[in-house]
């Protein structure tokens, strides 16, 4: 069992428990291990072979025994025994936007709603809005939530997805004859979620085929098979992740990696390339046509017909096609074969070539880690330059900084600032866009800090004339510099509120402003479409982090897969720039 499956399963159960009423302080244990479990960058299996799971922050003897529990059998006990108690569907009603353990007791206790089928019926007949603590804005935003919820079932995060993953091919690659074992799909196109899995196994020889669908579906993290054959098998791991697993010779193992990784748009495109060209491309190779134009191109047509003259590799079947090969996370089909063509492919960017961090936060207000810790694991990842942007007072679920509060994380900044060298540390903070568009710090604060980011955190049911022109404002603001996280999306689990983010990019040029790639998995805000606008438009895109402890600074990682299929290169991204280029960036506006 992996880090992921076990954070969660201690999450489900926390939430049982504080549905069920237990003990305030035992609860906050396990969200003190869970966020250990989350942040750990070691697989727990190998800190239990060391006997070292007590020495975790925040992992007690109990907890740790439930974690070796988890890790010996794949089942927790005790959840059993909370949930004879506890309908474990609430858990999923604790998942949506506006509903947590509280008000998740109080349904199952006053209405005996335990499911979103369940808490939707009630909510229309009226019987969710009579409850004390709810009102009709309340349902209103959970109806919203039970939407959001149904349309993203099945979907995976990508980052969640990697670490269900990771193991399997390990396992997978263990096998001998395998010579080359590759992703496909809407993951390795950089996706920010995911329906399932499509493996491809290079194998040589038709004999070695059984020993790695023997591999695969023997995998210790399969929950089901659901087919297992000579050249294909497909299994469910115990995550609920579907993968396929495709066994392919080397003559069209590139053809079908192509295929396979798609998108369909993007195969549709090529495939009609082909057909100019007197060729037909399908998941075995590049295949000149008997008689030319007797075949559609339709990749389901005989795969034998013709001569193959290309598909051992991507790169071959794309030089059939007389084209460089495209990067996967370009292959959506908004130009990148015409690009191609024309030799205009951008230069992607690549993680190493940012210089700092952006947005990131403490102990001052929602963050896990101190001034210091945070400047010193940036300096540690090579950048020249990160910003400490506490949220402002108006978030007060993440105890934002007042005016004064401000101030004395200031010192604590100068502080640090003597004490880590090699690095530069920027004060700034993430400052509420109130409702009506003005800022949450006065304008004198703002002038003493030396990086201001905006966001909306609140009124997010606003209609779209009213949340852009929300936005607008704030925008105009001549001591703004970013507009973070711009559409409020939580993927899986909230929308991006109403927005014209055409209007919000013209604004943000108009006045000089930045918008954010929001790395953390998420968020991933802005949508690749919205990168590709801002960069045509030529506005900066900030890729930062929004880390709340010193682990989530790798959640770059994810992001660049996000700038990537947005098209975006170095020149692009803001702070790519040096210490110097980001400083002349910041007093842009003096003089």
């Amino acid at each position: 069992m992996e880090n992921i499956e076990i954070a969660r399963r201690l999450e489900e159960l926390a939430d049982l428990l504080e549905i069920q009423g237990a003990n305030p302080f035992r609860i906050r244990a396990y969200r003190n291990a869970i966020r250990t479990v989350s942040g750990l960058t070691r697989p727990l299996s190998e800190v239990a072979a060391e006997d070292a799971l007590t020495d975790l922050p925040g992992i007690g003897k109990d907890i740790g025994g439930y974690i070796g529990e988890l890790l010996d059998t794949g089942k927790l006990s005790i959840l059993d025994e909370v949930t004879a108690e506890v309908p474990r569907e609430l858990a999923t009603l604790t998942r949506l936007d506006g509903v947590g353990p509280k008000k998740a007791r109080k349904l199952w206790k006053e209405l005996d709603v335990t499911t979103p089928d369940e808490l939707e019926a009630a909510a229309k007949e009226g019987r969710v809005a009579a409850l004390s603590g709810f009102g009709q804005k309340s349902v209103e935003k959970i109806l919203r939530a039970i939407e959001d919820f149904r349309k993203h079932q099945g979907r995976f995060l990508r980052a969640e997805a990697v670490q269900y993953l990771r193991p399997l091919l390990v396992h997978v690659e263990g096998v001998e004859a395998i010579r080359r074992l590759e992703v496909a799909g809407s993951y390795r196109r950089g996706k920010e979620t995911v329906g399932d899995i499509d493996l491809l196994a290079l194998v040589e020889g038709d004999d070695d085929r059984a020993g790695v669908m023997e591999a695969f579906t023997t995998f210790p993290g399969v929950d089901r098979i659901e087919m297992s054959g000579e050249t294909r098998g497909s299994v469910v791991l115990t995550s609920g992740l579907p993968v396929d697993l495709r066994i392919l010779g080397p003559e069209s193992y590139g053809a079908a990696l192509h295929y396979f990784t798609g998108s369909k748009e993007h195969n549709v495109e090529i495939r009609k390339r082909a057909q100019k060209r007197g060729l037909r491309v399908s998941e075995y190779g590049v295949f000149e046509e008997e008689g030319k134009g007797g075949d559609d191109g339709d990749a389901n047509s005989d795969p034998h017909a013709g001569r193959r003259i290309a598909g051992a590799t991507e790169e071959e079947v794309f030089g059939a096609l007389d084209l460089p090969f495209i990067p996967p996370v370009l292959r959506e089909n908004r130009g990148e074969i015409q690009a191609a063509d024309q030799g205009a492919l951008p230069k992607l960017v690549e993680a190493d070539q940012l210089r700092g961090d952006l947005h990131m936060h403490t102990t001052w207000s929602d963050g896990r880690d101190s001034v210091r810790a945070m400047a010193e694991a940036c300096r540690d990842r090579g950048y020249a330059y990160m910003a400490i942007t506490d949220h402002s007072q108006a978030v007060t679920v993440a105890r934002g900084l007042t005016p004064e509060r401000l101030r004395e994380q200031w010192v604590e900044i100068d502080e640090a600032r003597d004490q880590v060298e090699g690095i530069q540390i920027l004060r700034g903070c993430e400052v509420d866009i109130l409702k009506d568009g003005s800022l949450d710090l006065p304008d004198d604060v703002l002038a003493e800090l030396d990086i201001v980011l905006v966001a909306v955190h609140s009124h997010f049911d606003l209609d779209q004339a009213t949340q852009t022109e929300r936005i607008l404002t704030a925008l105009r603001h001549p001591l703004v510099d970013i507009l973070v996280h711009p559409t409020g999306r939580l993927i899986n689990r909230r929308e991006p509120y109403a927005l014209d983010m055409e209007a919000v990019l013209q604004a943000a040029l108009e006045h000089d402003v930045a918008v954010e790639l929001n790395t953390n998995p998420r968020r991933l805000d802005l949508h690749d479409r919205h990168l590709f606008r801002a960069r045509e438009l030529g506005v900066p895109v900030v890729i930062s982090t929004d880390a709340h402890r010193t682990a989530q600074l790798a959640y770059v990682d994810e992001g660049i897969h996000q700038a990537r299929r947005g098209w975006l290169e170095a020149g692009d991204v803001l702070n790519t720039r040096d210490r110097d280029g980001m400083q002349a960036w910041l007093k842009r506006r003096e003089g």
